[in-house]
């Protein structure tokens, strides 16, 4: 079949990139519209309604099912292609149109930044095969959720820095996240974890980042797993100890390029499942694909190549 020819249903979410995607629609239509003849499209209105709007027109036929938006759109739609811990379709694939303040799933996948290089690479690019990420995790009142992730699940930093990027109501942008992570760095030393690896306790101690990863990239734009593959069958285990302020400064430059790994406070560890215990009180953040959710105890668990994607796993030039 034609990929011009597949059923497909448009995502967007309006109010992605600070609101700039609502105000950019037609010009995102217009590319769509310039290699596809015909698709569906709908817009979300509340937080999560994107998972049940991509559930929905799963079990209508969609066979091509395009987010706009960013991470955490993404991820609302990724998880929409499960039910029942299944999946609906596993002929259906995913495409993304860039269109938030964290992209950081487009760069393992060498999706383009520039639009109509975007709607092209959905178009032309294969139908890539990756593995999924599913966490339980514990909520206010001890209750227990699942969700499924596609590129990194996170404790620690992260989920500090977007808690006072929430509380002081800023707006999502880089310079928001630059603000709140100078002041957590002031104040925040870590969490005391205890991490089992496939049933086996490999780490025990304080650390201020803790990323399971299937894809590369976090935190807009923070190459924290440099050689995780999105279709290797692993995650790969990032742990951070905790780091002074000036010790930060002088090499946090490092997650940004993915020059970490041999640094003495960093450990990479490999595995199919990761359990996570916080060894004291208070509780712990979690964020998976850059979206708060809930808190330590959690279990993530790699779910091998089950979801298509619009994508190159490896390294691809052009079209940028």
């Amino acid at each position: 079949m034609s990929r011009r020819l597949r059923k497909t249903t448009v995502i967007i979410n309006p109010a992605s990139n600070q609101g700039q995607t609502k105000h950019r629609w037609l010009e995102i239509k217009e590319a769509l519209k310039s290699f596809f003849k015909e698709f569906k499209y709908d817009f979300t209105e509340k937080p999560r309604q994107a998972t049940e709007m991509a559930r929905q027109a799963l079990k209508e036929g969609t066979e091509l099912l395009i987010g706009v938006g960013g991470d955490g759109t993404v991820n609302e739609i990724a998880n929409g292609f499960f039910e029942d811990n299944r999946p609906i379709n596993q002929e259906a694939t995913l495409g993304i149109v860039p269109s938030g303040t964290g992209c950081d799933l487009m760069r393992s996948l060498n999706i383009p930044k520039n639009l109509k290089h975007a709607v092209r690479f959905i178009s032309e690019a294969p139908d890539s095969l990756i593995d999924v990420g599913r966490v339980n995790y514990s909520t206010e009142g001890s209750q227990t959720e699942s969700r499924y992730f596609l590129n990194i699940a996170d404790f620690g930093l992260g989920g500090e820095v977007v808690k006072r990027v929430n509380e002081e109501r800023l707006k999502r942008k880089a310079s928001s996240y630059v603000k709140c992570l100078i002041e957590t760095m002031l104040s925040f030393k870590g969490h005391e974890v205890q991490i089992k690896i496939d049933g086996q306790e490999k780490a025990t101690g304080s650390y201020l980042i803790g990323a399971i990863a299937n894809g590369q990239v976090f935190g807009k734009g923070m190459k924290i797993a440099p050689e995780a593959q999105l279709n290797d069958n692993l995650f790969d285990i990032i742990l951070v100890k905790g780091l002074k302020f000036l010790e930060f400064c002088l090499h946090g430059w490092k997650l940004i390029n993915g020059s970490h790994l041999s640094y003495h406070k960093v450990t990479m560890l490999r595995g199919h499942k990761v359990e996570v215990f916080p060894l004291t009180p208070a509780p712990v953040l979690i964020e998976l694909d850059g979206e708060q959710v809930g808190n330590l105890p959690a279990s993530f668990e790699i779910i091998p190549a089950t979801m298509q994607v619009k994508g190159f796993t490896g390294r691809k030039p052009g079209l940028n």
